[in-house]
């Protein structure tokens, strides 16, 4: 997997681009900036962009808008932002792009094993939608939250599926059914009024319709 890596941290960016080869991946160009980001881009067409959220030369959202910006030109290309701490401007709609598919966003200071971070580094190549459930949870707390008709338990569920968790795994984290986290999913799709249809990523819809309701 070619991938492209834009970090403004010499430190981080050389370790990324240290690590990541003995986990499968070929580094194509590593920057750090956001021009920087969207030339490479252009230029080597990778099967993965990772990329930092606060870059030069405002250090606000650079990076998070550079991926908008790209996922808008390319819906498919897969693209995990990285961040100290959750972004709220852009990131409803990095989410949404693409129909959310192939997207993660995760936090820095929460990615303890470099293995597992590969592997979800993987899973958003093969089009999964990965979030840390701390970025999930600010943004659900923000302002006026229209999951509010959701039950506590729904809303645990929705959180987990936005996590990207098979039913197995979110049955086996709430010790339900699998056939329990199925009603509990139709549900809050019956809830928001969100259609059923045969997209493999349309469990989270729920989730993405609320972040788009940040903007």
């Amino acid at each position: 997997m070619r991938v492209v890596i834009a970090e403004d941290s010499v430190l981080l960016r050389e370790g990324l681009t240290g690590l990541l080869p003995r986990f499968g991946f070929e580094i194509v160009a590593a920057v750090g900036d956001a021009p920087a980001l969207l030339a490479a881009v252009d230029e080597t067409e990778p099967d993965l962009v990772v990329t930092d959220v606060r870059m030069p030369p405002g250090f606000t959202d650079e990076g998070l808008r550079a991926a908008v910006a790209l996922r808008a030109a390319r819906p498919g290309l897969p693209v995990v932002a990285l961040s100290q701490f959750v972004q709220h401007s852009y990131a409803g709609e990095l989410l949404a792009s693409g129909a959310g598919r192939a997207i993660g966003y995760l936090l820095k200071d929460r990615i303890a094993d470099i293995a597992e971070f590969a592997d979800l580094l993987r899973r958003v190549v093969a089009g999964a939608t990965v979030v840390d459930p701390e970025v999930v949870r600010q943004l659900m707390l923000r302002g006026h939250d229209p999951l509010g008709q959701l039950s506590p338990r729904e809303q645990q569920v929705l959180a987990l599926v936005a996590e990207g968790h098979s039913n197995a795994a979110i049955a086996r984290t709430l010790a339900l059914t699998e056939a329990g986290v199925g009603k509990h999913i139709g549900s809050v799709l019956a809830k928001l009024d969100l259609p059923v249809s045969d997209d493999t990523n349309r469990r989270v819809l729920a989730v993405l319709t609320y972040l788009r309701g940040q903007q």
